[in-house]
């Protein structure tokens, strides 16, 4: 599949110059039906994307609330067949990205997991701890099923690591605006729109955001700068706050925010 036909460049496309909003949500949490209910929900409430998140066991890149969520999730039994399986039945009507560290697609086995998370309906993978060019085998996984394979980019990646990185990205480019794990904190970066501009001077996929970024005026802020904004953390915390209505409310508001 060329990139113009991919799933996620037809979602960019039917955006326009609006920006996406691109919610994450841990996969089976808190249980398997209450997970298949977030999905459906946020693609009602406005979301463009949907970031699917592999609970995983030792999950360095991410704080103290996908850490809770991550393991509530193994703890009921969240496997990699039953992400497939969430995906598969949510069906959600806009594109999909697994978003995953390694160790469980080679646990799986690489090019197994890539054929089964197309066939599930994904559209995209986020591997957080594969650098660019580390493993071509599962790179070439895939991308030769047709998958998206999204670059996570820091803002400390320096311009020639920049160029190697986003050489073989398709779907659009993960930005994370500060350096630490996931998490809500108060304040985009000052320097978040030079950090866009730098990442659009390499590549001419569209640029998200995320990486901190939990309230509507947050998300406005990311939203003037780069093309989608990704919002994790806050949401999971309103789910387990206040279930299905208050991730579904979170939602809306963010959703207002970064289509306004």
């Amino acid at each position: 599949m060329s990139e113009n036909a991919s799933p996620i460049a037809a979602r960019w496309r039917a955006l326009g110059k609006s920006r996406a909003l691109i919610p994450y949500l841990t996969a089976g949490f808190p249980t398997f039906a209450a997970s298949l209910d977030a999905i459906q929900s946020v693609a009602s409430a406005g979301a463009d994307f949907i970031e699917v998140g592999v609970p995983f066991s030792d999950p360095l890149a991410d704080g103290p609330t996908i850490q809770r969520t991550t393991q509530t999730a193994l703890e009921h039994g969240m496997t990699v067949p039953r992400v497939l399986e969430l995906v598969r039945k949510a069906d959600a009507p806009v594109p999909v990205i697994i978003m995953t560290y390694l160790n469980p697609v080679l646990s799986y086995g690489a090019q197994r997991f890539a054929q089964d998370a197309r066939e599930a309906g994904a559209a995209g993978v986020l591997l957080t701890d594969l650098p660019a060019g580390a493993d071509p085998a599962v790179e070439q996984a895939v991308t030769g099923s047709s998958l998206a394979l999204i670059r996570l980019v820091a803002p400390t990646t320096d311009d020639a690591r920049l160029r190697g990185a986003l050489a073989g990205a398709s779907g659009f480019v993960y930005l994370i605006s500060r350096l630490g794990v996931t998490g809500a904190r108060d304040t985009v970066p000052p320097d978040l729109d030079a950090q866009v501009q730098r990442v659009r001077a390499t590549t001419r996929l569209p640029v998200a955001v995320g990486f901190g970024i939990g309230t509507p005026a947050q998300a406005a802020a990311a939203a003037r700068s780069a093309d989608g904004v990704v919002v994790g953390s806050a949401l999971m915390d309103a789910l387990a706050r206040d279930g299905l209505s208050g991730v579904q409310q979170l939602t809306r508001e963010l959703a207002a925010a970064v289509h306004g």
